[in-house]
């Protein structure tokens, strides 16, 4: 195949900083208090926020690469957490399962301090610890979640193959993960059952 194919993408320089900020990106988003309707288990705490923040207080945000959408392409970007919390359940992220559920996904964390809270459809769980310079490499078929457990922001980088897509209706539809990560002395948490979670449920669009 000659170099001039058009099928043949341009390589790109990507200035990552551990803020968060990444030049070079194609696509932001951002998700605010009111969008979180329903992902804390302590809905009055989410409520109070709302009204004391309004429904457009920055939440997490997100910032990504993708050149193309095909099987062979990668999408790269980073994702920052703002610290805070509902009750004793720190700030997450929605959280997601892949669309096609055997693209994998690695984190790396740039700065702050998170954890990745992750299950299988088959109940399976962990919870991974993340702070600069560590990072968790989380295989297909596994739901997963950023949460800041830290008083800064959690920014980190990730990366996962362009066709992956996102299902975020199988947490919404199960009630939320299987567990919840919470406050657990003045800098530390623990993971508690989430009583609302009814199991995961297969077959669900992105």
């Amino acid at each position: 195949m000659s170099h001039t194919d058009q099928s043949i993408d341009v390589p790109t320089l990507l200035e990552i900083s551990t803020s968060g900020a990444l030049a070079g990106s194609t696509r932001r988003y951002e998700k605010y208090s009111g969008d979180m309707e329903g992902v804390y288990l302590d809905e009055g705490a989410w409520k109070a926020e709302v009204a004391q923040k309004g429904h457009n207080n920055l939440v997490y945000s997100v910032n990504e690469q993708k050149y193309q959408a095909g099987p062979g392409a990668l999408i790269v970007g980073t994702s920052t957490v703002l610290p805070g919390a509902y009750g004793d359940e720190y700030a997450v992220t929605r959280g997601h399962l892949h669309a096609v559920s055997d693209r994998a996904e690695l984190y790396y964390c740039l700065s702050g301090r998170g954890v990745m809270l992750l299950d299988t459809v088959d109940g399976d769980s962990s919870a991974v610890e993340l702070t600069a310079g560590k990072a968790v490499n989380v295989p297909g078929h596994w739901i997963h979640r950023s949460v800041n457990v830290g008083s800064e922001p959690f920014v980190t980088l990730f990366c996962y193959a362009a066709d992956a897509g996102q299902n975020y209706a199988i947490i919404a539809d199960a009630g939320g993960m299987k567990n919840l990560v919470v406050h657990d002395g003045p800098d530390g948490w623990t993971t508690v059952p989430n009583p609302r979670h009814s199991g995961y449920r297969t077959g669900e669009s992105a």
